[in-house]
């Protein structure tokens, strides 16, 4: 979350989309520009997502967060990891982009039902214990 912040994106973690999945990071702009982060903790965590492609339809760009010791050579070998999307080498303090993500355009009527969310989910955790999400 530090580096979207350093980056202009003000970020929430554990966001539901609309398509029923929880995205791990996701952060608008002030323009308005989406981006979802989904962080790996292993090469094995990678393997075993079948779904992170159903992400792509709600940002304009998406991300894979891995550790310095994640195995990046092993996945461009394999072509595992695709080439439209972003990498980030991330631990507690930060992170760092090493692979800037393909931008396409969010269509906006999905793009304004993620601001909405965005903005509600976020005014909800503020409120803490007066309600829940």
């Amino acid at each position: 979350m530090r580096l979207l912040h350093s980056m202009g994106y003000s970020a929430l973690c554990e966001l539901s989309l609309s398509n029923g999945r929880r995205a791990d990071l996701v952060g608008v702009t002030k323009s308005g520009s989406v981006i979802i982060v989904e962080v790996k903790s292993c090469l094995a965590d990678f393997r075993a997502d079948n779904k992170w492609q159903e992400y792509l339809p709600f940002s304009d760009e998406f991300y894979f967060a891995v550790d310095a010791n994640f195995p990046i050579d092993v996945l461009s070998e394999q072509a595992s990891l695709p080439e439209t999307t972003g990498i980030i080498i991330a631990d507690a303090y930060g992170g760092d982009v090493i692979r800037g993500a393909f931008a396409r355009k969010l269509h906006p009527a999905r793009r304004k039902t993620v601001h909405l969310k965005m903005a509600r989910v976020g005014a909800l955790r503020l409120a803490g214990p007066l309600v829940a999400e």
